[in-house]
């Protein structure tokens, strides 16, 4: 029933900890796949050895060169297995024995009420570790200041609230990730956000799910945002702040060039309005965010925001 994907690049020190996490879990009915993306390290080894111990369970594969990066690794993934529920998973993290259990509870409580050809996402707040498991904050949802009923389009298309490895979603979203890769996605995370919100629903579990461990090797990691010297610096940093709303502008024309003509009307009328942002005066861009209500969390971030395109 329960397809868990799991991409490795050099990850010989976190990786059995993770898998064994995942033998632990209450709900046993899953199947683990592992794509590896060229490791230079044992980090192959490690996973073949976790294939012959679970031949029917462990299925690894590798790719003849490296992606370039998790996102890449993902979506290739994500394009190709398809289950009742997939789960994401890193290699360097650990799940909480009851992780699956409470995920799927979410999303069968979401099937029953839209039904289950509903293209359905649930993802949960996560605890923040170090290297060594020592809690850096028990809640990454309220360490950053995370709202989950933040979940329309329209509020996805500027922020991401979705972290990818607590992700669970079901057959008719895994159905609507395409064998032709998007021109240009922040993360795969943010683009399986963008089209569940576009074309179904977007549910949560408000309590934490898994351990993240915080290293200096994640690609992108559960850093503070919230904090006021980082608000201050985002506020007064426009050319990273400009930068940032170029990224969401050019991702939403990604996706609208990729789902446009089945996309229901509202959502895109509003992707080819903030897609073209970048073309138009600034008097315009504030009338598109308006309009929408294309706004950020938080009034520091609103700010930044208004004065980046003004």
């Amino acid at each position: 029933m329960i397809s868990i994907l799991l991409t490795s690049f050099n990850g010989e020190k976190f990786i059995e900890m993770q898998i064994d996490s995942l033998f632990k879990q209450s709900v046993q009915d899953f199947k683990l796949f592992i794509n590896d993306d060229n490791s230079t390290d044992s980090t192959f080894s490690i996973i073949q050895g976790y294939a012959l111990k679970f031949p029917d369970r462990v299925f690894i594969s590798q790719n003849e060169a490296n992606s370039g990066s998790a996102k890449a690794n993902f979506i290739s993934m994500m394009s190709i297995h398809k289950n009742d529920y997939v789960m994401l998973c890193d290699q360097d993290d650990i799940w909480l024995p009851d992780k699956i259990e409470k995920c799927l509870g979410k999303i069968r409580e979401l099937e029953l009420r839209h039904g289950r050809s509903t293209p359905l996402l649930v993802h949960s707040d996560l605890t923040v570790v170090g290297e060594g498991l020592e809690v850096i904050s028990p809640s990454h949802m309220k360490r950053s200041k995370a709202r989950f009923d933040r979940n329309k389009f329209n509020n996805l298309v500027i922020q991401n609230i979705v972290t990818g490895c607590t992700v669970m979603y079901n057959r008719a979203l895994a159905d609507l990730i395409l064998d032709n890769k998007p021109e240009y996605m922040i993360m795969h995370d943010w683009w399986l956000a963008l089209v569940a919100s576009a074309f179904g629903k977007i549910g949560a579990v408000s309590e934490p799910t898994m351990l993240y461990r915080q290293h200096e090797n994640n690609e992108f990691g559960a850093n503070e945002r919230s904090s006021g010297s980082h608000l201050f610096h985002k506020l007064f940093n426009f050319n990273e702040v400009t930068e940032t709303l170029d990224s969401t502008y050019r991702q939403t024309g990604s996706f609208l060039s990729l789902y446009g003509e089945h996309l229901p009307m509202e959502c895109a009328e509003l992707a080819e309005e903030y897609s073209s942002i970048p073309d138009k005066k600034k008097l315009d861009r504030m009338r598109t965010f308006s309009k929408y209500r294309i706004w950020k969390n938080g009034f520091i971030r609103k700010v930044a925001q208004i004065l980046a395109v003004v």
